[in-house]
């Protein structure tokens, strides 16, 4: 009788389970430990990862729940996909195939528990790459390299004809014919890019390795190493570090392609090749407590090769909140859309366009019924409007457009298309970026753009640039409504003197056109700013600037420079500086260049 009503109380409860969804969920769970991966084994899990997460598909809602500790991945084993990838794909002929820890394509409603692993890499990989896929959540796990492939030396003792380096233990590097080089797991460093940081003002400045590769380098005792040499002209102080690496761009940490609904939750990424997180072609993106920096106890100080968070031609929201920065070779983060040179156009309605920066090619930019911008080159300008019939990618290079309407009768060969509809509202709070020898974020995009709350710790360059270009990096667009507000920027822009302003507003129109205005309705207001020199805020061809009710306080951190423009504004309109509060024992001033006095409203004395 017992027994009796012992199975039907398990049937009642398993029905509720049903029910209430919970039995639901926890058949859901995928647990790398079943399939064969274990936790601190060092053991290459590239399979049994591989194994599981295609094990997740078809499942609805499923849950991939890693093991915690700490797992190894090297690419014998791993997923593996040929990617172009925005600002880091090298325009040569060798493969663009990567390695990929943790690959998910083509998911829908998939959450990636890490339980705080740790995910070590061997060789070049990518930590996780996301691609046609919709509401993905990867939450609560590290990723970190064997061997970074930036090398760190940090120096011991200089004299004009030999200088001694401590090489750090991550570091790998062998002398032939006392010449130093640095290879890794499967790689081999051809050329050398270096990055000073002088650690006791927690500055980063671009040096060279020249004297050392010049110089004989003589090992005198493990990790120790004495480069003899040239070094009377050289500023290099006992306790510098110095971080060398090769600057070929052939990788990223993490890729998130064609997808929608990301969200990247309590990720740490302790070391990331060729470039950072890189979005491309994605719609709603939120990064929260994300962490783009070394382990506190590697005693490494760089994170990064060069961006951290770098999204290109995205849409929707992104939101980055909480997230941390430190110690990256290029800015924190990049947002931008891709301006495309027009090559051919035909009557049939058809142009083609060509990528034209060397590290940004292969992948589609444009897609029927998006929306494009005709752009002059020069000035930025639009030229024309349009919608797309029809796009397709001919080779690595060019697209063929097809319009949905007749060819704008002015357009010609030379000028350059925006993608208006992959444009992002942008999002960024109370965050903290250091340690970069660069500038803070990059932001061009025509949506609105939120910065606040967030702290900007001695940026190398500005702590924010607006840009948009089409003939350089051929980075879009025209910024329209864009919010600074209650930030810390402290002793930022040392690197780009004497254009150290702590905020750029620069876009690249070299012809200025009467009444036009590439950027408008600029907002930079109740923020601080700890500066050790006059330079704050520099403007060019923006109508609608505000910079109001901000506090200036002066740093004897360096000396100052010799440009004493707090100010500089050139061919701007309706601009207001006010109400703004200069603990100062310079006085402000203000800067005009191609404008006329009436353009701006200020209760600052000191205008030129």
């Amino acid at each position: 009788m017992f027994q009796t009503f012992k199975s039907i109380f398990i049937a009642l409860l398993t029905l509720f389970a049903i029910q209430s969804g919970i039995y639901a969920q926890q058949t859901n769970i995928v647990r790398l430990s079943d399939f064969g991966v274990k936790s601190n084994s060092f053991e290459n899990a590239s399979e049994g990862v591989k194994k599981a997460i295609e094990f997740c598909k078809g499942k609805t809602n499923a849950t991939l729940l890693l093991p915690g500790g700490r797992i190894d991945l090297w690419p014998e084993g791993a997923n593996k996909r040929e990617l172009y990838i925005s600002n880091s794909t090298e325009d040569d002929t060798l493969s663009k195939v990567k390695n990929i820890g943790f690959l998910f394509e083509n998911f829908k409603n998939l959450t990636i528990e890490g339980n705080n692993t740790l995910v070590v890499l061997h060789g070049k990989m990518v930590s996780f790459a996301i691609l046609n896929s919709e509401n993905v959540c990867l939450k609560n796990i590290r990723f970190d390299y064997e061997r970074p492939t930036i090398s760190e030396l940090t120096i011991s003792s200089v004299s004009p004809d030999s200088i001694e380096t401590i090489i750090h233990p991550d570091s790998r590097y062998f002398i032939d014919n006392g010449q130093i080089g640095f290879y890794g797991e499967g790689w081999k460093s051809k050329s050398y890019h270096a990055i000073l940081f002088e650690a006791d003002k927690s500055l980063m400045k671009y040096n060279s390795f020249e004297p050392f590769s010049k110089g004989r380098a003589v090992q005198t005792s493990s990790l120790h190493v004495t480069f003899q040499g040239d070094f009377s002209k050289s500023s290099f102080h006992p306790g510098d570090i110095l971080t060398v690496r090769d600057p070929y761009r052939d990788n990223c940490g993490g890729f998130i392609s064609l997808s929608k609904d990301i969200q990247l939750e309590n990720v740490k990424m302790h070391f990331m090749h060729g470039l950072g997180i890189v979005s491309q072609f994605t719609e709603n993106i939120s990064l929260l407590k994300v962490v783009a920096a070394p382990q506190k106890n590697s005693r490494r100080i760089i994170g990064s090769f060069a961006d951290c968070f770098h999204f290109s031609g995205c849409k929707g929201k992104i939101m980055i909140d909480s997230c941390f920065t430190s110690g990256s070779h290029d800015d924190p983060i990049n947002v931008h859309g891709t301006h495309m040179k027009i090559m051919a156009v035909t009557k049939d309605k058809k142009i083609t366009v060509r990528f034209m920066h060397h590290q940004t090619y292969g992948f589609e930019a444009f897609f029927a019924k998006d929306s494009i911008a005709f752009v002059n080159p020069q000035t930025l300008m639009p030229i024309a409007y349009a919608k797309l019939k029809d796009a397709k990618l001919v080779n690595k290079r060019e697209m063929e457009l097809e319009l949905d309407g007749e060819l704008p009768e002015n357009l010609k060969v030379g000028d350059c298309i925006e993608n208006i509809t992959w444009t992002p509202e942008v999002t960024i709070r109370n965050s903290r970026f250091e340690r970069t020898n660069t500038r803070g974020l990059l932001l061009t995009t025509r949506r609105k753009i939120l910065v606040e709350n967030n702290i900007f710790y001695r940026t190398g360059m500005h702590a924010i640039l607006i840009a948009n270009d089409a003939s350089s990096w051929y980075e879009s667009g025209a910024v329209q409504d864009v919010s600074i507000r209650n930030n810390m920027f402290e002793e930022c822009a040392y690197n780009s003197a004497p254009d150290n302003y702590v905020i750029a507003i620069a876009p690249e129109n070299h012809q200025l056109v009467n009444g036009y205005y590439v950027h408008r309705n600029i907002r930079i207001e109740n923020n601080t700013f700890k500066v050790y020199d006059r330079p704050i805020l520099s403007a060019r061809s923006t109508n609608g600037l505000v910079f109001s009710n901000n506090t200036i306080n002066q740093s004897s951190f360096l000396n100052a420079g010799t440009n004493e423009s707090t100010l500089r504004l050139t061919a701007c309109k309706n601009v207001v500086v006010q109400k703004n509060k200069f603990n100062t024992t310079w006085e402000p001033k203000i800067t005009l260049d191609q404008m006329s006095k009436k353009e701006l409203k200020s209760d600052t004395k000191k205008i030129k």
